[in-house]
């Protein structure tokens, strides 16, 4: 059974439909990037995943559970967290304070402060600066913030919106480690990238989506290699 599966998704942006019958599966522990240009309704599917836009068509299962109503705090107790385009850290709040923010589902103390500590030992300059204001930060420490911020919440899919939006080519080369390395601890992350090429070669599977619908989907693989896909967003 996959994690979370999408069946038939259709979704408005008012009389717009901005997503069509879209079909698509996560399975436990994998990485799946969700590529496309622009527009083509990437980060409108994973605002639905999160519940924060609503369905018009369709159903989002999570974990064997339908959520596709669920409330969006609900999803996020249910194990699903969501580091959105933009970073959208709290600027005036500390690094400690956005950390303790993203446990706010939790009440176990003792594990909220190891959880923080983890994170300190996966991003040592976020250690360096817990005391800062999050505005302060550079945009690579920003997106290591909003990345250690879902996580606190212990989800068993993080979904990425947008990682490297922004950065400097060494940061977001840096940010990709990461993402494998809480892939390799058992961490299931679906992942939106525009940088498309780099998303393929850290993902398992990929979805191709234009213009709200899926095109094309595989192993990242066989489709990195694929001269439609190499046309249309590899500069093949």
């Amino acid at each position: 059974m996959a994690l979370l599966e999408l069946k038939n998704l259709s979704i408005n942006y008012g009389a717009i439909q901005a997503v069509r019958g879209l079909n698509l599966e996560v399975n436990a522990e994998e990485v799946v990037t969700l590529i496309g240009a622009n527009g083509a309704g990437k980060s409108t599917t994973l605002r639905a995943i999160s519940r924060l836009l609503k369905v018009r068509e369709g159903s989002i299962s999570f974990d064997g559970r339908e959520i596709t109503r669920s409330a969006p705090d609900a999803v996020v107790k249910m194990g699903l967290a969501q580091c959105p385009e933009g970073r959208q850290v709290l600027a005036r709040q500390t690094v400690l304070d956005n950390l303790e923010l993203g446990a706010y589902i939790r009440n176990d103390r003792a594990g909220i402060r190891e959880d923080i500590d983890k994170m300190f030992q996966l991003f040592p300059r976020l250690e360096e600066r817990k005391q800062q204001s999050a505005g302060t930060l550079s945009g690579g420490e920003q997106q290591m913030l909003a990345i250690a911020r879902a996580m606190m919440s212990r989800p068993k899919l993080l979904m990425l919106d947008e990682p490297s939006l922004g950065l400097a080519p060494l940061i977001v080369l840096e940010i990709f480690s990461i993402i494998r390395n809480l892939n390799a601890d058992g961490t299931t992350i679906l992942l939106v990238e525009q940088n498309a090429k780099l998303a393929m070669q850290h993902s398992h599977r990929t979805y191709v989506l234009e213009a709200g619908q899926i095109t094309f989907s595989g192993p990242s693989a066989e489709l990195i290699e694929d001269e439609r896909v190499l046309r249309a967003y590899l500069g093949g």
